[in-house]
């Protein structure tokens, strides 16, 4: 069954599919760590027109970094926050590539993200498939889901892709051709996403913010800050 033939008074369902390391690098960029300990499903809720749609999925794609103990850590630690809060998470790996310098012959092991940008696109279609969803959020700049976004213009045709642009990114223009329209990340955005130290939830999960991701001293969270 297809809602998108709703009653004047129906909200759209929306569900929001995350590369997360597209998403992590534009806010490392930011140079504000405490950006990067924000909740997903509030992201969502966040970049949604609320009157007209309801958030119904976020879908958060990620693996963990080799050989350090103390990433993995605080990745596990936003890991179980996210699914405190309700998101799916689709684990990837990382292989170890052979790169070689064209200049000098040396040849070294580079650590290489796989299956991120894959899980986005096959959660997304399926999801797709199985009626989940009106109105689908991809949150890339990485040109590579263009194929996603044209076989979902393909299959879906009375489906809306839109495409999220991480903070200080420039939008995909092989993406934006098969999308409705584009949003653009902000800070203002990230900061209404922003966690507590502690996140918790009987028999789900619970995370403790690591300490390079503590907000500034005198920093308000929005929803605390005087009313304008």
């Amino acid at each position: 069954m297809n809602n998108n033939n709703q009653g004047p008074n129906s909200q759209l369902r929306s569900a929001l599919y995350i590369d997360g390391f597209n998403l992590y690098h534009a806010i490392d960029d930011l140079d504000e760590p405490f950006l990067k300990w924000i909740n997903y499903w509030r992201l969502g809720e966040v970049l949604i027109p609320p009157k007209t749609e309801k958030i119904v999925k976020v879908l958060y794609c990620t693996a963990f970094y080799p050989n350090s103990s103390t990433k993995r850590w605080r990745h596990e630690q936003l890991i179980n926050a996210q699914k405190v809060h309700g998101v799916n998470v689709a684990m990837g790996h990382y292989s170890h590539e052979t790169v070689k310098c064209f200049g000098c012959d040396d040849e070294w092991k580079k650590p290489t993200e796989k299956q991120g940008d894959i899980n986005v696109a096959i959660h997304l279609i399926a999801d797709g498939m199985n009626d989940l969803f009106d109105v689908a959020y991809l949150l890339s700049a990485d040109s590579d889901q263009a194929a996603t976004a044209k076989m979902f213009a393909d299959i879906f045709p009375k489906k809306k892709l839109v495409q999220v642009v991480p903070p200080k990114r420039n939008h995909s223009l092989e993406i934006a051709r098969y999308t409705s329209y584009k949003v653009k990340i902000n800070t203002d955005h990230l900061e209404k996403c922003v966690m507590g130290d502690v996140v918790f939830r009987p028999k789900v999960a619970n995370a403790r913010r690591p300490n390079e991701y503590s907000p500034p001293h005198d920093w308000v969270h929005p929803d605390d800050r005087p009313k304008r």
